[in-house]
């Protein structure tokens, strides 16, 4: 049995960064699809404010919350749509440990600055433990007009 982590990259240093600089960090499926739903229930936002720590994908300046979508592998989410990759296994661990401790800075710099902080995983949206976009829509509307600090949606 050849093992695929001792098999060589089929392409090029140059062509596998490439390939890896097209991974979207903003306008994700799943940020698109939140934010069409808000949108819909009348909700206005910003996106993506670099005055803010973290730069939010949603920003509403009316409710002094902020939503950030993350996605379940690149901020390393203990669900099961998460699993480190069997290559490179150090520089994977280093790389999402150093989201993880980028995500809680970012939240608390949030909180610290009076921003109310929501968090909408990936595996909310899709996966074998997803919830409907409805629920989704409701618990993060019901979320912005209350006055509690913090939301997290995950999935099942």
């Amino acid at each position: 049995m050849i093992r695929a982590w001792l098999l060589p990259d089929i392409v090029s240093p140059e062509q596998r960064s490439r390939m890896m600089s097209g991974i979207r960090g903003k306008d994700t499926k799943p940020e698109m699809v939140l934010r069409r739903g808000l949108h819909a229930l009348g909700f206005r936002f910003r996106l993506h404010d670099r005055k803010l720590p973290g730069t939010p994908d949603l920003v509403f300046p009316k409710y002094h919350a902020v939503i950030l979508v993350h996605g379940c592998f690149w901020h390393g989410h203990d669900c099961h749509l998460f699993r480190l990759p069997g290559s490179r296994t150090e520089f994977w661990r280093t790389k999402i440990d150093r989201n993880r401790a980028v995500d809680v800075r970012t939240e608390l710099a949030l909180h610290d600055a009076g921003w109310r902080v929501g968090t909408v995983w990936e595996c909310a949206m899709r996966g074998k433990g997803r919830l409907s976009m409805e629920n989704i829509l409701e618990v993060c509307s019901v979320w912005l007009k209350s006055d509690a600090s913090e939301l997290e949606i995950r999935g099942q």
